[in-house]
């Protein structure tokens, strides 16, 4: 068989649920506001893959958000010596633990 290499090839260990979190989650998610200037984590949940999923790359990364778009956020993401340019929705991101410290 042919390799495919789609939108979400190799992602099986970083998609990954624990046992416990699998399901739908909770609606404290969706309640949460985010303002522009706040520094948030992209953790893309698996559960949750109908808007703004963000690629596999950005997984894991901090970035600003810059803005809102209908209900999603524009985020800005350093990528190397570049930045990068993204929209994420509010179930694939959370507030940065180390911003709120400072």
């Amino acid at each position: 068989m042919t390799i495919h290499k789609g939108y979400r090839n190799k992602t099986r260990k970083r998609h990954r649920k624990n046992v416990r979190d699998k399901g739908l989650g909770s609606v404290d998610k969706y309640l949460i506001e985010y303002n522009v200037g706040d520094k948030v984590d992209i953790i893309s949940d698996s559960s949750k893959h109908k808007r703004g999923l963000p690629h596999r790359r950005y997984h894991g990364r901090t970035g600003t958000i810059i803005g809102e778009r209908g209900r999603c956020y524009e985020i800005e993401v350093k990528l190397g010596n570049s930045k990068k340019f993204l929209i994420v929705g509010k179930e694939h991101i959370r507030i940065n633990q180390g911003s709120i410290n400072n």
